[in-house]
């Protein structure tokens, strides 16, 4: 005869929601003062873009503005928390590149768009939790680790593919480049 045992657990703790709710709004407010200095002051962040060497600078300004601006509001709301993710994510690869470009790329590689890619991965696998417009719209505080797996590999490449097409250089080199 074999006695079985349901343990029964819920889905989240409210420290654990609180602590998903203050990780969601610093890392939401960083991305969207971030985006709204670049919104606010579009031809400095086209001329950032040009004087880096991308191509298409105002796209690219126009792309990192957006993504930025809508990811942040996305994590401070909890709204469509995987996808605001997944754009933090992307936006904060390429940040990164952009900090570490000019030498190996493990010369300073804990700088705040890294620590913010970081923890919107967190996110990202975590979900919004129970305070958050996911909770209490799409009645779910996190979503199934295949599709968190799935946007994080989306947000590697987007990365990867705006900086290598609208950068045209790799931004991942053991050495730092010639000068």
């Amino acid at each position: 005869m074999t006695t079985t045992t349901e343990v029964s657990t819920p889905a989240t703790t409210s420290s654990a929601d609180a602590g998903l709710l203050i990780l969601r709004l610093g890392l939401g407010a960083t991305m969207l003062q971030a985006g709204l200095i670049k919104a606010f002051d579009f031809n400095s962040a086209v001329g950032f873009m040009e004087s880096g060497g991308w191509r298409l600078p105002k796209f690219a300004a126009f792309l990192v503005t957006a993504t930025e601006t809508a990811g942040g509001i996305g994590l401070l709301l909890g709204f469509l928390t995987p996808l605001a993710a997944c754009a933090v994510i992307a936006a904060m690869l390429d940040a990164w590149a952009v900090n570490v470009s000019a030498a190996a790329f493990w010369s300073e590689p804990f700088n705040v768009p890294f620590l913010v890619a970081v923890g919107a991965t967190a996110v990202l696998f975590t979900g919004a939790g129970g305070y958050s417009v996911d909770a209490r719209i799409l009645g779910r505080t996190r979503f199934d680790a295949r599709v968190a797996t799935g946007l994080l590999i989306l947000a590697v490449a987007a990365a990867l593919l705006t900086w290598i097409l609208l950068n045209g250089t790799n931004p991942i080199h053991f050495t730092a480049p010639p000068a």
